[in-house]
């Protein structure tokens, strides 16, 4: 299959050519038709599955061009983080040049001023994409309306719900118009995404890449075995050793993030954290001299394990193992794309050994835990179980719902039942 027998016009049809893309990803090829056609679709699919084309172009070209001085938002693409919104803004906003009608892309987040945004926002606008908050702040300062909407993006619905915006959305889903195409992807479907979906969809088409599609196929994953103590010191050997230029980290706490790389610092090499409590305006620069090599090492937190496409990054390790086989998946999707290769590495101290094994078999990997001279472990783990897993999550979020889940979905479902009821 081509994007030509996806029914694109023309204009978008080279524009995604002058992209680079040259045959649609699986999530592309089930989702833009519908999509095309009108439908509501709720898509599974994971962070670097191709999804921002799958919304990006049936959303401009679904678009009425407009005469009018003052434009009005038609489209709206909620997402979760500042840097998603930038990335998904970047990729609209590439497309959007190559059309025939002028077309205006606005993006909006949170943790930078809000004047230049309202300046922005002087003669109107076609498409927003926006974090719920800051959203919320332009619609208070009656800078922007939308009632005029008629397509409802909502992107990494599942992190979203994670980040605590269920009150957010259910004050944005009542500021838009009752009848209009709703566009749904999340990676997971826990009971709260679930309840979400039930409420905001209407004889929504369901479209789900299946796991095996989904599996990042240029990433050679490794394990290793090793004292947490002597992580810090294994991490700066391996670099040494391969002479990695850029190696993205991801570590559990933002605390972790900034002694991490404070101790690279120490020992010679360019490195700064990256957590959610960093200014919008850090997150930036730490990310641009990143992407331009002016940096060795970025140590971060899961807040950049989505929504961040950092071209030709040859490196993921997990310091820290990821809390979820999900969040494990979003990691490594952060090197190996665009057909690229890759490498993502976990370290596995004694403690974590039971957390590991749970998680490579939730994602079907078999992969022996490896020494490396002069870093073998001196600590031992529990032996395995040998017990059948217990119903639940064993420890790993993402197969049952925990009392979380269940809470949040009741929540979610209390607080949009009234927000977005169905089209007569």
């Amino acid at each position: 299959m081509t994007f030509t027998d996806l029914g694109l016009a023309p204009a978008l049809l080279a524009a995604v050519e002058r992209l680079g893309h040259t045959q649609p990803k699986p999530i592309q090829q089930q989702a833009i038709g519908p999509a095309l056609a009108g439908r509501d679709v709720l898509g599974s699919a994971q962070t670097g599955s191709g999804k921002t084309l799958a919304f990006a172009l049936p959303l401009l070209q679904r678009l009425q061009p407009t005469t009018q001085r003052v434009r009005r938002a038609q489209a709206l693409v909620l997402v979760p983080t500042r840097e998603l919104a930038a990335q998904v803004g970047e990729v609209l906003q590439a497309l959007a040049q190559q059309l025939p009608t002028h077309v205006k892309v606005s993006v909006f987040f949170g943790g930078v001023s809000i004047n230049p945004q309202l300046m922005g926002l002087r003669g109107g606008t076609d498409v927003v994409v926006a974090t719920p908050g800051r959203l919320l702040d332009l619609l208070a300062h009656n800078a922007l309306q939308l009632n005029q909407v008629t397509l409802l993006v909502l992107d990494e619905a599942d992190r979203m719900l994670d980040l605590g915006f269920a009150e957010e959305l259910t004050q944005v889903l009542a500021k838009l118009p009752k009848r209009r195409q709703n566009l749904f992807f999340s990676a997971t479907f826990s009971p709260a995404v679930q309840a979400l979906a039930n409420t905001l969809l209407v004889d929504a088409v369901r479209v789900e890449v299946d796991a095996a599609q989904q599996q990042p196929v240029g990433i050679t994953q490794r394990a290793i075995a090793v004292d947490a103590p002597k992580r810090t010191q294994l991490l700066r050997h391996l670099i040494k050793q391969h002479n990695w230029t850029r190696v993205l980290v991801f570590v559990a706490t933002k605390f972790a993030a900034e002694i991490v790389a404070d101790k690279l610092r120490k020992v010679g090499l360019t490195a700064e954290p990256f957590h959610g409590e960093l200014s919008q305006g850090k997150r930036t620069q730490v990310l641009a001299d990143f992407k331009a090599e002016r940096l060795a090492v970025v140590v971060a937190t899961d807040v950049a394990a989505r929504g961040l496409d950092i071209a030709g990054l040859p490196v993921v390790m997990n310091y820290d193992l990821p809390r979820s086989a999900q969040d494990y998946t979003h990691r490594i999707g952060r090197t190996g794309r665009a057909g690229e290769p890759g490498l993502a590495m976990s370290f596995v101290s004694a403690a974590t050994q039971a957390h590991w094994r749970l998680i490579a078999k939730r994602q079907h990997l078999q992969l022996a835990l490896e020494n490396v001279a002069g870093f073998e472990p001196k600590e031992v783990a529990a032996p395995a179980s040998t017990a059948p897993e217990a119903p639940g999550n064993g420890g790993v979020k993402g197969k049952r719902p925990s009392k979380k889940d269940k809470l949040r979905a009741a929540v979610a479902r209390q607080a949009l039942v009234t927000a977005a009821p169905k089209p007569s």
